[in-house]
């Protein structure tokens, strides 16, 4: 079970390190990557707690998964493995994009539509939501659903800006029926 405070901790402190190194984006690149590694592979997290595994092995694992990285990550990564806080390696990654996010005045957006979306409507959105949640810009991730019917629904963190016509539909019949 990973601890929502430690994994904040350790991405505080890979960010004030990044940020005084002037490599927020690349850190960040890395640390999307990390975290795409660890999600298409949920074995990784196992192998890395398993007992069977010298602290060795598990370094020599982590080093060879992710030579491409920055020493800065690697050591992060390091650190969490040695520790036995390899189920805290995700959140961390997630953490320090929040707090690079932040600073940068950026957002992340999932906006789902019909249709696959141009880089014009992404930009066109972006600019229309990114005001409504206290951001510059948003980085917009498009995925297709054809359950909508029609318009897009948005997500930004907890929020949710549905322009879809399903949602309308949706809500036309609770009213009609409440």
């Amino acid at each position: 079970m990973s601890n929502p405070t430690v994994a904040k901790r350790y991405a505080t402190a890979l960010y004030e390190v990044a940020s005084k190194q002037n490599l927020l984006d690349t850190v960040e690149d890395e640390l999307r990557v990390v975290k795409e590694v660890f999600q298409s592979n949920p074995g990784l997290i196992k192998t890395l707690k398993s007992p069977k595994l010298t602290p060795q092995k598990k370094r020599e694992l982590v080093t060879t998964a992710f030579a491409g990285a920055s020493q800065y990550v690697q050591n992060t990564l390091l650190i969490l493995v040695e520790r036995h806080r390899e189920d805290s390696i995700p959140h961390v990654a997630d953490y320090f994009i929040e707090l690079a996010n932040d600073a940068k005045g950026v957002a992340d957006a999932k906006v789902y539509s019909v249709q696959p979306l141009t880089d014009a409507q992404k930009e066109a959105l972006s600019l229309a939501f990114a005001p409504k949640v206290g951001k510059q810009t948003l980085r917009i991730e498009n995925i297709t659903d054809s359950n909508l019917l029609g318009g897009v629904k948005l997500r930004v963190g907890n929020r949710i800006f549905d322009g879809s016509l399903r949602g309308k539909l949706d809500r036309l019949e609770r009213k009609l029926l409440g």
